[in-house]
This record gives C-alpha cells, sequence and structure tokens, in this order.
C-alpha cells in the first residue's frame, strides 16, 4: 500500500476516472512521459499498418487521452462526453454514422469498457464498408498477464458468463477479460453471431514496458531513452508472446 502511494502520480490520486477533466489531466501525462508516449507511438503505428486503402474516413471511438490524428489524416475522433480536441460526441453503441461509411474503426484500450459489445459490433458491421477494419490495441489473457490483471484497479472476469458489463461510467466501467472472452474463449459464438466479421489477426505484445512505463496513474520507472533498449528486449521474446503478452493487436476485416 505504501509502495503504491509512493509510485502512484500525485495528480491522479483520488481523481473521478469518468470525469471529463480525468481525460484532459492523461492527455497531458502521456505527452509529458517519454516512455509511455512512445509506447503509445508503436501502438499507433501498429493501427496506421492495419488500415485499408480508401477515400471513407476512420473513426476512432474512445478517443480520449490520445494523439492518433497525428497518424492517420482525417481522422474523426469521438469520445462518449465533451472534451477537447474531439470532432464528435457519440457512444460506440449508437454511431452516427451512415451504412457503409467507414472504412474503418479504430480503437485503443477501448473495448473492454464498452457496456454491451453486441450493440457495439452491430454498428459496426452497419457503418464499415465491406474491406473495412476494427483495429485495436487491447489487454489481452496470457500467464503472465493474468498474474498482472489480477491486482490491477479494474475489474478482472474471465469466467463472466456475459458479454456485457455494469455500465458503473466510461472508464470505471470494465471488464479487462473482455477482448480475450470474444476472440478466445468465445470465439465460435462471437464468429457465428457476427459472420460479416472475420478475425484476421491476434498479435499478443509488449509484455514489461506499459507496466515500466506506469500508464496514465504511476510513475514510470525509466527515462524515456531507456525504451528502445527494452524494445529490443521485448523483441526477443516475440516466440513466446503467447505466454507473455500483456496486450493484444486484434484486427476484424468485414467480408460482407
Amino acid at each position: 500500500m505504501i509502495l503504491s502511494r509512493f509510485l502512484s502520480l500525485p495528480a491522479t490520486r483520488g481523481i473521478d476516472l469518468d470525469d471529463p477533466r480525468t481525460t484532459a489531466l492523461r492527455r497531458q501525462i502521456i505527452a509529458d512521459k517519454k516512455f509511455l508516449h512512445q509506447v503509445y507511438e508503436e501502438w499507433y503505428e501498429h493501427i496506421v499498418r492495419s488500415l485499408p486503402p480508401g477515400d471513407e474516413p476512420v473513426l476512432e471511438v474512445g478517443s480520449g487521452a490520445g494523439f492518433l490524428k497525428d497518424y492517420v489524416p482525417g481522422l474523426i475522433s469521438s469520445e462518449v462526453f465533451l472534451a477537447p480536441g474531439l470532432d464528435v460526441v457519440a457512444d460506440a453503441m449508437r454511431l452516427p454514422f451512415g451504412n457503409r461509411s467507414l472504412r474503418g474503426i479504430v480503437m485503443t484500450d477501448v473495448l473492454h469498457h464498452v457496456p454491451n459489445v453486441r450493440k457495439f459490433f452491430s454498428e459496426a458491421t452497419r457503418c464499415v464498408r465491406p474491406g473495412g477494419v476494427i483495429a485495436m490495441i487491447e489487454p489481452w489473457i496470457t500467464a503472465w498477464s493474468r498474474i498482472i490483471y489480477s491486482h490491477h484497479h479494474e475489474p478482472f472476469e474471465p469466467n463472466a458468463p456475459s458479454w456485457e458489463i455494469p455500465s458503473t461510467g466510461p472508464l470505471s466501467g470494465a471488464n479487462i477479460a473482455l477482448p480475450w472472452i470474444l476472440f478466445a474463449r468465445d470465439a465460435a459464438e462471437f464468429k457465428k453471431e457476427f459472420p460479416a466479421w472475420h478475425l484476421k489477426s491476434i498479435e499478443p505484445t509488449m509484455p514489461f514496458r506499459y507496466l515500466i512505463s506506469g500508464g496514465v496513474s504511476m510513475r514510470s520507472l525509466m527515462p524515456g531513452w531507456a525504451h528502445r533498449a527494452w524494445r529490443g528486449a521485448e523483441n526477443l521474446l516475440r516466440p513466446w508472446m503467447n505466454s507473455w503478452g500483456m496486450f493484444a493487436y486484434l484486427v476484424l476485416e468485414k467480408i460482407q
């Protein structure tokens, strides 16, 4: 408890996760923490590589504190509440876009906060054109990450019987295990319910760097210049990421 308090960022102690001001604070934290900023840069580079060519816009759901707009020209940034720098205030379960009007939907650490993912995927099926994608970076369950997420402040329920999660708030409501439930544990059920989507790739990644960065609530354990060395060390573990990864790059392609 004492160690946790020492490592926590003073500005984040006692904050309300669902307060839009927290998102603004986190945006500044990501900008200031060079190690963490490089983690996000790598995530965004992967999202960019996952997008298909085309003139249709790309929607980011849960843009929050991120800076993906720097990487995707014309990106439509959205959040469920009003915040600086957003293009649209929108709920992932009720998207204000026309049929087949998007070439992609992207998100970073968002899906596991969506209260009803069935509604989201139904909306995505309507809004994304054939050949378009949903590209995500989400928490993932491995032998290593189970240990970490079991002590995380967000709910971690890999045995949850339902895909739905309590809607306590846009950030406080969560099940870290939800992406793994959808695309591993219940993959056959997901494919049956949403045949328009092909799970193109699952790539577990990043067992240590996000932890070392301290994320958006803890102090960074390494300076920014150390990121390259840690990235190299993690690359050596690539053959064993199914056991060590804490996150996963997930890409679904719309085939109908």
